[in-house]
Parts: C-alpha cells; structure tokens; sequence
C-alpha cells in the first residue's frame, strides 16, 4: 500500500511528465504532473490537519476503513466530504478543494484514492444510497481505465505499477468481483500485469520480491512497499484482510507455469526473511543520494508488510514487527496523522492484537480524534443498549408493581364486602 509519506515524495519528484521507474520507484508510485487545484483549508469532514493536496481522499478513505474494521461509524459530514470529491465519471482525485462544480476535463484522477474510495464507501450507513451509487461509478471507472496490460497506473495512462494494480485487484475483490475475470482490451488480467513485476527466485538480490515496476531496461528492482502490496493483490485479498492460521513454512519457487498466487507467496517468504532479520522493513534510500541509508525503520511499510504476512499465513515470522510497531508506532502515527494511525489498527487487527490497547495507546480513540466526531462507536452503542435495558427493567418492574397495589385493592375489597355481607346477615 503506498503510504501518505510517499505520496507526497511522489508528487515532490513527478516534475513534468516524468514516471518513476527502477530504484526510483522503491520511494513511490509517480503522481500525476499536473497538480490539484490549489489546496484549500480542509473541510469540517475531513481527518487530518496537514495539506490534503496529495492525500486528501486517500487518507479519509483508509481513516474509514480503519474505523469500520473496529466498528466504528464515520460522522455523516466525514461522508459527505468523500463523496463530494469524486468526480461524475466515477473517478476521484488525490483532492479536489472546490466541489460546487463539476470536475474540469483535464483533472487529474488517481486510481489509488480511487480504489481505496470504493472499498472505505461499502460499510458507511448516512446518506441513503448515495455511496452505493458512488461505488458503482468508482468500480466502472476502475474496469474503463484499466491497462491493456491487465493493470493499472497511479493516473489513467501511467504505465501499470504493482501498488496501483494490487489496490485495484482488492477493490474489485471488495465489491464481489473475480479480480481474475476483469480482463483488458487485449484479454490481460489484473494478475498478468502483477506476474510482470516478481523478481525470480533466482535473483541475487531479492529473490521472490516485487518491484514497483521494471526499469529503462525490463531490470527488477526489489521494493518492499510493491512487494507487500502484491502480495495481498497476487491472493485476491484487500487491506481488511484478517490473519490466519500459520501453515507452511515460506518458500520461495519459480514453476515453470507462474502464477500470480505463487508470486504472492514467493513475495510472502521474502517479506518473513526481511521481518524476521531486521524485525522491521528498513527506509528505502532517497533518489540521487550517494550513501546508502542508515538501517532505520519505516514504520508504515512494516504495518504493510504485518498485514500481508499474517494474510498470507506467515504471520507467526512478524512477532518482532509487531512488538516493534506497539512500541514506536504510537509517537510515529501522532506526527504522521490519521493515515498512520488506519495503518496502525489495520496492522494490529490482522494480527490478532487489540487496537483499543496497542503498547498502551488507543488507537482508535486517537484516529477518530483526527476527523469529525464518529456517528456512532461500539461503546456508546453499548451503553445505549445497557440504558436501554436498565429502562426496559424498570418499566417492567413498575408495572408489576402497579398491578400488584391494584391487586392488593381488590383482595381487601372483597374482603370489606365479606365483612359487610356478614354484619348485614346477623342484623
């Protein structure tokens, strides 16, 4: 999953029309040249206080997902904000800061904002069928601007990237679909495109990793953000993907008919090598810089890379990842905002562990303190439900007690009538 970090690298390093490719695409996936309107200040619906210009829709949509993943129900205004970027063709841009009118022809779309748009917008309840209506546009924009390649690019005519594709694929798994079923005009699929971007295991470096695409000259550059967002798309899996049982141990195999499930496994044993060695992914190198970088944590990539293991079966090689994030991940997410901490809860609930109680931090709390006061959580539902019932009782235990006085009345009218009938008798 490309994390807020390096989409802002991205836009910082996408001068003209130039795309990110080889060791340049370990730091991102290129954005589009031509930038969004100029940012405006964000909007009451928005989560975070930093510039959405690069981000906006994608961190309000995995904000979303975070919060539906702990049953959390996003502020009707929060909705409201996403649905009023996207444009009437069905794509959304990075943001968009004037929406009283019509998206301009020449608007940048982002395939990434948008796929994450269509699965955040499924489990939302304000707004009646408004976001129904809205992923159906985004699902149909998605299928018409898929590559003849089978995949798909940061921006409508970006050459295929295995973040972007892998997006796609669990967005389209999100609403039903077969991912294998939606084909390009020249009959690819979404995992053709992810097979051209798994590095052999026979590679002398990284063997069984993804790069984010192939360089000048087809070469494979291993990237660890590409290869944990392939892995979850080489399963047919999305970022709400829940931890399962450890079965085999990883292995990395190249058969000699590929498949995008094998990639994603092969990925999968590269992932655990690197978690299992380092307990962390390390912070890819900065383009252009002549040393390499100091062995230092990227704390966003690794919630990726726990996230994909644990889907992929591997979850007992990220222990050392996890402990890593419940004890740094906190004070990073703070600093980073909403985005970081959705990582944070999606990371620790694929897991097993309790975001309400990550190395001591409530991370859900503090996501929801990022944006618009929830609709609703799992606690004041709670203690509606527990208020209710303690109401039910009472007005339970009320009318009984009204009918036994009622009761009580009508024994000691028949017993005065007894008295009465008998004074009257010995009259």
């Amino acid at each position: 999953m490309t994390t807020v970090r390096r989409r802002r690298a991205a836009a910082a390093f996408a001068a003209g029309t130039v795309l990110l490719t080889g060791a340049a695409g370990a730091l991102a996936p290129a954005a589009h040249a031509a930038p969004s309107p100029a940012a405006a200040p964000p909007g009451t619906g928005l989560y975070g206080t930093k510039d959405p210009q690069w981000d906006g829709v994608f961190r309000q949509s995995l904000a979303f997902l975070a919060q539906q993943a702990t049953g959390v129900e996003p502020a009707e205004e929060a909705v409201g904000w996403l649905l009023a970027q996207q444009c009437d063709n069905g794509g959304f841009p990075s943001y968009r800061a004037d929406t009283s009118a019509p998206c301009p022809a020449d608007q940048p779309l982002d395939s990434n904002a948008t796929a994450l748009a269509l699965q955040a917008l499924k489990g939302v309840d304000s707004h009646g069928d408004e976001p129904a209506k809205a992923r159906e546009k985004a699902k149909g924009w998605l299928r018409g601007n898929q590559n003849k390649d089978g995949g798909w690019g940061f921006n409508p005519g970006f050459p295929s990237d295995a973040n972007s594709t892998s997006l796609a694929i669990g967005a389209l798994a999100s609403t039903g679909e077969r991912p294998g079923d939606v084909l390009s005009a020249d009959g690819k699929s979404p995992y053709d495109a992810l097979l051209a971007f798994a590095v052999p295991c026979t590679a002398g470096k990284g063997p069984g990793a993804f790069a984010y695409q192939p360089g000048k000259g087809g070469e494979l550059v291993p990237n660890d953000d590409a290869t944990a967002a392939a892995v979850l798309g080489g399963l047919g899996k999305h970022l709400l993907a829940k931890g399962i049982e450890p079965g085999q141990q990883p292995s990395c195999e190249d058969p000699a008919k590929p498949s995008a499930e094998r990639a994603a496994r092969n990925g999968a044993a590269y992932l655990a090598s690197v978690l299992e060695s380092k307990g962390h992914i390390p912070l890819p190198p900065v383009p252009g810089a002549t040393e390499a970088p100091a062995d230092r944590p990227d704390l966003g990539n690794t919630a990726d890379a726990v996230v994909a293991l644990y889907a992929a079966g591997h979850g007992d090689k990220a222990a050392k990842a996890v402990e890593l994030l419940k004890k740094d991940g906190p004070a990073w997410a703070k600093e980073a905002g909403p985005a970081a901490y959705a990582q944070l809860v999606l990371a620790a609930r694929a897991a097993g562990a309790d975001p309400r109680d990550f190395g001591g931090t409530d991370l859900v709390r503090e996501l929801n303190a990022t944006g618009p006061k929830p609709a609703s959580t799992p606690e004041e539902r709670a203690q509606e439900k527990a208020e209710a019932e303690k109401k039910a009782q009472e007005e339970e235990g009320y009318g009984v007690g009204f009918w036994l006085v009622i009761g009580a009345f009508a024994l000691a009218g028949v017993g005065i009538g007894f008295l009465l009938s008998g004074r009257g008798k010995k009259r």
